[in-house]
């Protein structure tokens, strides 16, 4: 039994087999591949595509290897978040995809920042797809061998959903906002601020506002994993108000049920909240568990890859 996802950003996609919590397992298990075909894919080609990248993203990539996977974020002046895309360079172009309904804004942004660099951006949405392959990191391959790079076993986005937010790791536009900026989502290394924000590379744009923040520390935000009511028989709205003592101190993210920890979600809030505070969102008790420490803005417990970008 296949069941698609009805309506909203990933209407069409495969939400389950018929054994969410089977498929989450299978998932953790890296026996199962998921059919992540919704989301647009675009190449960017060309000599200078590394270097020109590397001059307006948030991440380091002149040097890129090829066939290892990347994050990158644009972001504006004030160092919010704009724009994200997933990446493998295969030595000739690089093979990209972002989050639904943002395409045409992203590739709008791209091609006026073009000027003389030699790169040539596509979309190739028709011929090619996006799909986590078992065990793997999101590849993009012709949509002829899109069943086969599946597999056999197969969970659905409810299961890669799930495992995404125990991980800790955001969903950018669904878990952030328009004030959002990188460190109030950090999973920082000695020389990344997460997945996607180089901290020892050149200028770009935003650059000065999240090197700031992770001199001074304390974002004004902290994004952390909620544990549900159970009870309840429905899961919270994407930007429902975190109420505490019902007084607004975030905003909701992403939410789903996991195998083992039943209802969890992801949420924007205020730095000043107690780590220990009980909150409620969309009228369902919820209690935090920290992944951001408040004070320094460093990710309390490392995020692994699966569902970034």
């Amino acid at each position: 039994m296949t069941v698609r996802i009805p309506e909203g950003v990933d209407a069409g996609a495969v939400w389950h087999y018929g054994d969410p919590f089977r498929e989450q397992k299978a998932l953790e298990a890296g026996r199962a591949g998921v059919d992540l075909s919704h989301r647009p894919v675009f190449t960017v080609s060309g000599p200078d595509r590394l270097t020109w990248l590397n001059n307006i993203t948030s991440q380091e990539l002149a040097a890129l290897a090829p066939g290892v996977p990347t994050v990158a974020y644009i972001l504006d002046a004030q160092g919010h978040l704009t724009h994200v895309f997933g990446a493998v360079d295969d030595g000739t172009t690089l093979w990209c995809h972002t989050e639904p309904g943002h395409l045409d804004a992203l590739l709008a942004w791209l091609r006026r920042m073009v000027f003389a660099a030699r790169v040539e951006i596509a979309e190739v949405g028709d011929t090619y797809a996006l799909v986590l392959p078992p065990g793997g990191a999101p590849t993009i391959v012709p949509r002829d061998e899109l069943e086969a790079t599946l597999g056999g076993t197969r969970a659905g986005t409810w299961a890669m959903e799930a495992v995404r937010i125990a991980s800790g790791t955001p969903r950018i536009f669904l878990d952030t906002d328009e004030r959002a900026i990188p460190n109030e989502l950090a999973n920082p290394d000695a020389d990344a601020l997460g997945p996607a924000v180089h901290l020892r590379k050149g200028c770009y744009p935003g650059q000065e506002t999240v090197a700031r923040v992770y001199n001074l520390g304390r974002p004004p935000r902290r994004l952390t994993l909620l544990h549900l009511d159970g009870s309840a028989e429905r899961l919270p709205e994407v930007g429902a108000d975190v109420l505490l003592d019902g007084r607004p101190v975030g905003r909701m993210g992403t939410s789903e049920r996991h195998h083992e920890l039943g209802p969890i979600g992801l949420a924007l809030l205020k730095r000043t909240t107690p780590v220990d505070a009980a909150l409620e969102v969309d009228g369902i008790a919820a209690a935090q568990e920290v992944l951001v420490d408040p004070e320094s803005g460093l990710h309390w417990r490392p995020a692994p890859g699966l569902g970034r970008g």
